[in-house]
């Protein structure tokens, strides 16, 4: 039996640095279509529709700096609701402050990176990350590369 690919869904407002992580992603072999949304309210909107509850298994790519709802915003909403703990959800932030990194942790994300990393490494560790395939959630330290 084949494993099921989870769908990505990146929340990312900006609209260059949701094409770079966009195209890094397929470069690496990730599978098209990643799920683009601007803002944490869409994120929410989505995640909760009839459409967004029917996939099975999702990995959220989340940017912290966005309008409407924050990426933080969108974390403890969905952390809230016991139906998404299974969902990883990793945090993207062009910050690299460490108090917001381990905030983020104890709301429940699963990895915090930061987007000035090297483009390869960013792939690298989204696609190895083991909520790529479909599984629990898993805790991790951030990543301050």
């Amino acid at each position: 039996m084949m494993q099921e690919i989870p769908l990505i869904i990146l929340a990312e407002d900006d609209d260059g640095h949701a094409r770079l992580i966009r195209h890094g992603l397929k470069k690496a072999g990730c599978p098209d279509p990643v799920l683009r949304f601007c803002n944490g309210q869409e994120i929410l909107d989505f995640v909760l529709s009839p459409q967004g509850l029917e996939q099975p298994s999702k990995i959220l790519l989340l940017d912290i700096n966005m309008p409407r709802l924050d990426g933080v915003q969108v974390l403890r909403r969905l952390r809230n609701d016991r139906q998404f703990d299974p969902m990883p959800i990793v945090m993207i932030t062009i910050t690299d402050d460490p108090d917001e990194s381990e905030r983020c942790l104890r709301m429940g994300c699963n990895l915090y990176i930061s987007k000035s990393m090297d483009s390869a490494m960013f792939n690298k560790i989204i696609l190895e990350f083991p909520g790529y395939s479909p599984s629990k959630r898993l805790n991790f330290r951030p990543i301050r590369l």
